[in-house]
This record gives structure tokens, C-alpha cells and sequence, in this order.
């Protein structure tokens, strides 16, 4: 593992961010139960996921067969086969008689085990472990990423309803500006050019809807898809919210050693290390002979009668030993390989490792920016709004020109559609902060 990773994270907030141990189900933080429910749907319906959750089951069950090789394998045969024997045939000519064809019956059991003196087996169930382990972890990176893109997609239904809302709300306000304007060049009061100047920010600003709207349809089909659900079963009812979820709390991120052992892409890169160790061990017994202990017992006979009788009776019972010997370049090239391929995915952890604690660090920077720039842009608003209301008044009064009170107008417009999209930014960079700890993976109790 890189020198310092179990160090703690160097992007931290004490305002925004606590030290405390992040939970599995981040999402129940922001205290929604329509997110909760729609994250557990996505958890049990998500097509990706059920594929993953199959070649778990298919790992396992290769798991299962390597873990038979500890026992001994057994085998029965029972046939009977008409026409000349070699054996036979060698006997009869000895005694001075022609071959003949004849009937073999036989009806034989045959067991063998492996003596597992050079750790082969051993070795073998080990890596087959390891290699049901890491898919494991590569099916709980697909939760986290199920589980937060989710609570994305239900984030950005949300805020974007919130933008729609703040730009009717901005359209209303310059529409009325509008109409002041006209009702005032139709009294005489302003030019032509004062009226076409408010229509067009009227047309501009509710140019910003139907492209929101658009924004807010791709989401909620995007969640769709995540729930298993067909388009025409698409949660229509969740177009009716308009307040995207909110932190009540800091955000929990621990530190850097609860980070390496929550995220399931580590865990994935350190069984596969794991794998490539054991292939070793694998690659290093087949140097070595293979003993095998083998046995047999049953009948052969030329007629079916005397099959289970003395006369029939066969049995055996003896050590059997194979050897790539003296040609050992095969085996050799094979430990080579097997050790290459060790430092390969010693490695990859590393590079794995690397890559969360940038993606947490980078995570937390975009979020402690998102923070300061709501901040800002709600301060900001508040002065606009302000001075769009003295800039009204005073319009009104004959102390302001139209000039003024439509740039101010223009002022407020963009930053009320600021502030909303903050919001947007603000709920994903956080969900970003959780997707990036790796939480969302571990299994409700009763399930597997």
C-alpha cells in the first residue's frame, strides 16, 4: 500500500464536515423517505446489479467444485463390450489356441485422492476463495454506484423542479415589467425601444424553461432505468417536487483508513492480489510430482454370470505418480508468468488505493467549493433583491432611468437562476462526497 494513505484526508472542513465514521446508508442522513424508498427499489430491481449478483452465484459455485478437490473423487462403470480383448487374445495364443471374439463384462468402482504434499489443492482453493471474493466486491461497487446515482437522479429531479420554479417566478417579474413598460409608452412616458428591450428579456428568460424541463424528463428517466422500471412506468409523481434534499448535519468521511476499508473497489483489488499470490503457489506445485492414492474394486468377466463371483472378482489399491520431469520449461515458464502476474496486481491495488483517496480529496474540494459559492451567490441575491425593489421605487418616482431598473431587473434574474442551480451543484457534489467513501454496499440482514 502507497506510503500515507492510512493518513488522515487533507480536504477537510470542520464546518462542513465531521470525523465521525460515515454510515453504509448515507442517503437515510437527509432524513426523505421517498429517497429511502427509492434507493431499496433500486437495490433490489436494478438490472446491473441482478447480473452481478449471478456471477457472484457463478464464482461461488466454482468455489464449491475446487473446494471438492480436498476429497477423494470417486467413479463407477458398468458395460459390457463384445469383440477382441488384447489381454484375452495374448492369453490364448500362449496356451496354443486362435483368438476368439468374445463378450467383456465388467462392472467397477474407482476412487483416487490427491496427496496435497506440495500445496496444489491448497493453493487452488485459495485463489478460487479470493477470486469469489473479488467478485463480490466488484458486485458491492455496483450498489455504491447504484445507490448513488439514485439519489443523483432524484436530487436533480428535485432541484431542477426548484429552477423551473424560479424561472416562471423571474418570468412573472419581468413580464410585469413588461407590461409597465408598455402601459407606460402607450402614456407616453418611454420609447418604443424601452418596451422591445423588456419583451426581449421576457423572451429570454422564458426561453431557460423548456430546456429545464427537458433537464428535469432526462433525470426522471435516468431513474427510471436505475429502478428496472420501462419508460411508460416512469415515477411520474416525483415531478411534483420542487425542494431538493438537504444535509441537516456536517457530512460524516472519517478518515483515510475507514476510507481503504469501505470502498469496495480496494477490497476488489486486494483479493485479486490475493488471487495472483496463491496462482503462484498453484504454478510452483506443478514443479513437483503429483501423488495420488488409487483404488478400485468390482468384477470383469467374459460371461455375465461369473461377474460378481471369484472367478470375476478385481481389485486394486496403490499409489499413482506423475511427473513433468525431466522438460521442467513449461512449469518454469508458468511460476514466471504467475509471479509477473502478482506484481502486476500489486500494483493495481496501489493504483486503486491512489485513485479513492484523489477521488475523496477531489470530492471534497468541489463540495467545500459548492458551499462557498451558495454562500456568496444568496448574499449576492439578497443585495440585487434589494436593490431591484429601490430601483423600482425610485423608478417610479422619476429618479431612476428604465436603463437602470432593467439592468437591475436583469441582475436579479440571473442570480435567483444562480442560486437555484447552486442547489443543483450543491446536492450532487455532496452525493459525489458519499459515492466517493464507498458506502451503499452492505447487504440488509436476511439478505445475501
Amino acid at each position: 500500500m502507497p506510503t500515507g494513505a492510512m493518513d488522515a484526508l487533507v480536504s477537510t472542513d470542520s464546518a462542513a464536515q465531521s470525523a465521525a465514521t460515515p454510515p453504509d446508508a448515507w442517503w437515510r442522513l437527509y432524513q426523505d423517505p421517498t429517497l429511502d424508498g427509492l434507493v431499496q427499489e433500486a437495490l433490489q430491481a436494478n438490472r446491473t446489479l441482478a447480473a452481478a449478483d449471478a456471477n457472484l452465484a457463478a464464482a461461488r459455485a466454482v468455489v464449491s467444485a475446487v473446494h471438492a478437490n480436498r476429497y477423494p473423487t470417486t467413479a463407477g462403470s458398468v458395460g459390457g463390450i463384445y469383440g477382441r480383448d488384447v489381454v484375452t487374445d495374448e492369453i490364448l495364443e500362449l496356451g496354443g489356441h486362435a483368438p476368439v471374439n468374445t463378450w467383456l463384462f465388467e462392472d467397477i468402482i474407482e476412487s483416487a485422492y490427491e496427496i496435497d504434499l506440495f500445496g496444489r489443492v491448497h493453493r487452488a482453493i485459495e485463489a478460487a476463495n479470493a477470486r469469489s471474493d473479488a467478485v463480490a466486491a466488484a458486485r458491492d461497487s455496483i450498489r455504491v454506484v447504484v445507490a448513488a446515482d439514485t439519489a443523483r437522479a432524484y436530487a436533480a429531479i428535485c432541484a431542477l423542479g426548484e429552477q423551473v420554479d424560479v424561472a416562471h417566478h423571474s418570468l412573472d417579474v419581468v413580464s410585469e415589467q413588461a407590461r409597465i413598460a408598455e402601459r407606460r409608452h402607450e402614456a407616453g412616458a418611454n420609447s418604443v425601444y424601452d418596451v422591445a428591450r423588456a419583451k426581449a428579456l421576457v423572451a429570454q428568460v422564458g426561453a431557460a424553461v423548456p430546456v429545464l424541463e427537458g433537464q428535469r424528463r432526462v433525470a426522471l428517466f435516468e431513474l427510471t432505468a436505475l429502478l428496472g422500471r420501462t419508460p411508460a412506468a416512469a415515477p411520474r409523481e416525483l415531478e411534483e417536487c420542487r425542494t431538493p434534499p438537504r444535509l441537516t448535519v456536517p457530512i460524516p468521511i472519517g478518515d483515510g483508513a475507514t476510507l481503504i476499508r469501505r470502498r469496495p473497489d480496494v477490497r476488489q483489488a486486494e483479493r485479486q492480489l490475493a488471487v495472483a499470490t496463491a496462482d503462484i503457489g498453484v504454478a510452483t506445485a506443478d514443479l513437483y510430482p503429483s501423488i495420488r492414492l488409487v483404488g478400485l474394486y468390482g468384477g470383469a468377466a467374459a460371461e455375465l454370470s461369473q461377474l460378481n463371483t471369484s472367478i470375476g472378482r478385481t481389485w486394486g489399491v496403490g499409489p499413482s505418480v506423475s511427473w513433468a520431469f525431466p522438460n521442467m520449461a513449461g512449469p518454469r515458464a508458468r511460476v514466471r508468468q504467475a509471479k509477473a502476474a502478482q506484481a502486476a496486481a500489486l500494483a493495481s491495488f496501489d493504483s486503486v488505493v491512489l485513485t479513492a483517496l484523489k477521488e475523496i480529496e477531489q470530492s471534497l474540494s468541489l463540495y467545500g467549493a459548492a458551499l462557498a459559492n451558495r454562500q456568496s451567490l444568496n448574499e449576492a441575491r439578497d443585495q440585487i433583491d434589494a436593490a431591484f425593489n429601490i430601483a423600482r421605487a425610485e423608478f417610479g418616482a422619476g429618479s431612476v432611468s428604465n436603463l437602470d431598473l432593467l439592468t437591475t431587473e436583469q441582475s436579479l434574474v440571473a442570480l435567483d437562476a444562480a442560486v437555484a442551480a447552486s442547489d443543483t451543484t450543491l446536492i450532487q457534489d455532496q452525493i459525489a462526497v458519499f459515492k466517493a467513501l464507498g458506502g451503499g454496499w452492505q447487504q440488509p440482514p436476511g439478505q445475501k
